[in-house]
């Protein structure tokens, strides 16, 4: 039996895998609990997410990934050997190519630990390619032809701006703003102004379900329940979604700011191709209410969320997992001619 090539979004707060002939086959939380007294993984991805702050002592629940990259090697490590031996796409006495996605800006020691946690969770050869580049190839833009596209991704650890021409990244931006900072924020502001405790958990529900950045957005309300700062007794309260969009407010005008700051730096004809074919936004963030209207105020162009944007990192792996030989081969035949002509160059110049 033959390994397959695989493609991985390792992000902050999912792990997505893509396998070739298969599409995309596993989605679960980057989560790990582990027993401190005996360091026995006790369950990975989705169950260990539903004990998030429902743990004793003794349990620790771990999110290996950080702002888009390791924080803790040894888990990622782990968690990806589960996830790949779940899913049984090593084959006999054969490992499989790992193409896996991260952050533009990210060093290359990161870079780094993310080759080598892969490696290690079972990968032949593991090749890394930027985000946002891939998610715009999984939300179907054709980034290879000499015209701008321009996408903004935004995870659960960092918002990564781009535009992108001739297959290639012209100008970009990656801030560590996203799913996460929402959350702590949601968090911060009911603890401020209610006097109420909430966990990581319940603020991403909020979010999800009555969230919205835009003025003339939601108007929902949501009870919550959590603790009480002052008798410390647990307290239900009622939360608007105008009061969601005053608790994200700053963390989503350093996103515009990001695009902003793209924008000014791209080339003029590129600049003219985005305002024809606008922005793409992608990532889990692109889900949260409104925030396509507001970037399209505040940049003047169109902005348009991808069609299945938590799944467009996943999908693009697919799809150069696909034509990653081709590409290869095409790769080897322009530098054999390169040398070639070169070669020829030379000869004549020494004639």
């Amino acid at each position: 039996m033959f390994s397959k090539d695989i493609g991985i979004d390792l992000g902050t707060a999912n792990v997505l895998i893509h396998v070739k002939g298969k599409g995309i086959v596993l989605n679960e939380p980057s989560v790990v609990a582990i027993d401190r007294k005996t360091n026995q993984i006790l369950a990975v991805g989705e169950e260990a997410k539903k004990m998030i702050g429902r743990t004793p002592d003794n349990i620790m629940v771990i999110r290996p990934l950080k702002d888009g990259v390791i924080a803790d090697f040894d888990v990622t490590e782990i968690m990806l050997k589960y996830f790949l031996d779940l899913l049984k796409v090593k084959g006999f006495m054969t490992k499989p190519r790992i193409l896996i996605c991260c952050p533009t800006n990210i060093t290359s020691v990161e870079q780094k630990a993310i080759r080598e946690a892969a490696e290690k969770s079972g990968g032949k050869k593991v090749f890394l390619e930027e985000e946002p580049k891939v998610a715009a190839i999984g939300a179907g833009m054709d980034i290879y032809q000499p015209s701008g596209n321009m996408v903004i991704d935004m995870g659960g650890g960092t918002t990564d701006v781009a535009v992108l021409s001739m297959g290639e990244i012209v100008t970009s931006e990656s801030i560590k703003v996203a799913g996460d900072v929402f959350d702590n924020d949601i968090l911060q502001y009911i603890k401020r102004h209610h006097k109420l405790i909430i966990g990581e958990r319940t603020a991403e529900d909020i979010k999800i379900k009555i969230g919205s950045v835009f003025s003339n957005g939601r108007k929902e309300e949501m009870e919550v329940r959590g603790r009480d700062m002052a008798t410390g007794f647990p307290r239900v309260i009622i939360v608007h979604s105008a009061e969601i969009e005053q608790a994200l407010k700053e963390s989503v005008n350093l996103v515009i700011a990001a695009a902003r700051k793209v924008l000014e730096k791209t080339p003029p004809e590129l600049s003219a191709d985005i305002i024809d074919r606008g922005v793409v936004l992608t990532g889990g963030g692109a889900m949260l209410h409104g925030l396509d209207h507001l970037l399209a105020e505040h940049l003047k162009v169109p902005v348009m969320v991808a069609e299945q944007p938590m799944n467009s990192v996943a999908l693009g792996t697919g799809i150069i997992l696909d034509n990653m030989d081709r590409f290869s081969l095409r790769k080897q035949g322009l530098l054999k001619n390169f040398q070639m002509r070169s070669s020829e160059e030379k000869k004549a110049t020494t004639e």
